[in-house]
């Protein structure tokens, strides 16, 4: 399958590898397809790694990752074009994050609207599902916690077949998964990041995740 992601960020370029892991070709977009963080990562990759724009990206992805700075992520939207999002699956991996001269960040949006359905708006013919927003990059392809077993993946979004995707890329990469329902969800997922920036903060530990415990 053909991945495409729009960020060359930390989590972008581990998902991008993720995926090749897998076997999926990638072709992850940026402002500066030429830089030399696009240009090394493409070198470490081999021949299912490929650069480009973001519009070229997001035409190239069958599947569209999402992984940029919220602040940038309106903008990357409009570069990569709407019409080029049509009928695919859009995994949303970020976070509505503001960040503050002290302490930690905060949502720029909550409680009554997430940036999970924020995205959807701005691409209402794509399937978005937010995933991947709970966690550090380290961790999202075979995370490692021992005896703990593999952590939960906690995902939503409104259509069932993109969902449905999504929950087997993550069982590939090692997840236990976990299905909150609709898109709205991401309300509840979103501040799940700051609760694990905070706990980071405080411990000095950032191999953090979730587990949700069943009998």
């Amino acid at each position: 399958m053909k991945i495409g992601i729009l960020g060359t960020g930390d989590v972008g370029k581990r998902l991008g590898t993720g995926f090749i892991s897998i076997g999926h070709e990638v072709k992850i977009g940026s402002r500066d397809p030429e830089s030399e963080k696009v240009k090394s990562w493409i070198a470490a990759n081999g021949k299912k790694a490929s650069g480009g724009t973001f519009a070229e990206a997001a035409q190239f992805g069958e599947v569209v990752v999402l992984a940029t700075l919220w602040s940038g992520t309106e903008n990357a939207l409009k570069l990569a074009g709407a019409e080029n999002f049509k009928g695919k699956t859009v995994i949303d991996a970020t976070n509505p994050l503001v960040f503050h001269e002290s302490g930690p960040p905060s949502l720029a949006l909550g409680h009554t609207d997430s940036g999970g359905e924020q995205v959807q708006r701005w691409l209402p013919g794509a399937n978005v599902v937010k995933a991947f927003n709970i966690v550090g990059n380290a961790q999202f392809v075979h995370p490692q916690f021992g005896q703990c077993g593999p952590p939960d993946m906690f995902f939503c979004g409104d259509d069932e077949a993109a969902k449905k995707q999504v929950d087997g890329f993550l069982k590939q990469f090692g997840w236990s998964t976990m299905d909150i329902g609709g898109i709205e969800g991401a309300r509840l997922l979103e501040p799940m990041c700051i609760l694990w920036v905070l706990y980071g903060i405080r411990s000095g530990a950032w191999d953090n995740a979730f587990k949700m415990l069943r009998k």
